[in-house]
């Protein structure tokens, strides 16, 4: 994991989603790459299209949102020490940043670019004004074809010390442990945990941690009752008595619209994890 993704914007978030990415880059030794995401300038006026703003005032207020966040991006590398890295630096990534000016505005750009990064850090998504957008979530999971580290509201303290493996025995699951291998290696522990009547059909956590065991990685498999909670509930309840510091979980193995509609294990974690979550679909 050497090179990270940090789409930034000015909200109270976004420290959360950089400590977590420093974090990471600390362990890999790696790259954060920062750009400024804001809605694309026809989704401002489409918000209030009475309200008689000229095209001049929608550009000036994109600038200066782009303004805002690298201001924001820039404060905290430097704030931590980090060098800056040239844009065209060709040297393997060392503990380093960027910034990407002339990102274009609009959601769908974390996904898009997202697809050359080894992983991509998001704050998680909240339902307050000015909160960080599930839309962009949802384009870094289903168009960036990489991991996304979601971050929680306060700022994680470690990050990938004790990793909790929700394994439902699905595609989307197995997708998101291949990505989180780096990260299983350097874990001090590593718990794989199946919800009871939350599974597709698949290998079993057994399996699984026979399959970690042969990639010399130890992992602990344990079964739980949901009992009258639902999975997301279990999952987040034994990740806090256990002490984990990351989940990683399959995003959306139910679709995205019956998610919506009824609710599910994903839509859940993304609601009230309070630790770092990597997801992967």
């Amino acid at each position: 994991m050497k090179t990270i993704l940090v789409p930034t914007e000015n909200n109270a978030a976004m420290t959360s989603a950089l400590d977590a990415a420093l974090l990471l880059a600390q362990k890999f030794d790696a790259c954060i790459e920062g750009f400024a995401l804001r809605p694309a300038v026809a989704d401002i006026v489409a918000m209030d299209p009475d309200a008689g703003l000229t095209m001049v005032a929608v550009k000036e207020n994109d600038a200066e949102m782009v303004r805002q966040a690298e201001d924001t991006f820039r404060s905290f590398m430097r704030g931590h020490g980090l060098q800056e890295r040239a844009a065209d630096a060709t040297a393997a990534a060392s503990l380093s940043w960027t910034w990407h000016a002339g990102a274009p505005s609009g959601q769908d750009f974390a996904g898009s670019y997202g697809r050359v990064f080894d992983v991509i850090v998001l704050a998680r998504p909240g339902e307050a004004w000015q909160s960080p957008s599930m839309v962009t979530l949802e384009s870094a999971l289903f168009e960036s074809g990489r991991p996304v580290l979601i971050a929680p509201p306060t700022s994680p303290r470690s990050l990938g010390r004790h990793v909790l493996i929700a394994w439902n025995r699905s595609t989307e699951q197995a997708r998101a442990t291949a990505f989180a291998m780096p990260l299983l290696r350097l874990a001090e522990r590593i718990t794989i945990l199946t919800v009871e009547g939350a599974t597709v059909a698949g290998p079993s956590g057994v399996e699984l941690a026979r399959s970690l065991r042969m990639n010399g990685i130890a992992a602990e498999p344990i079964t739980v009752a949901a009992g009258k909670t639902n999975a997301g509930d279990a999952i987040l309840a034994k990740a806090a008595a256990l002490g984990c510091d990351l989940i990683v979980k399959g995003a959306y193995t139910q679709s995205r619209l019956r998610q919506m509609i009824f609710g599910g294990t994903t839509r859940h974690i993304l609601a009230n994890a309070e630790l770092p979550v990597l997801m992967a679909h």
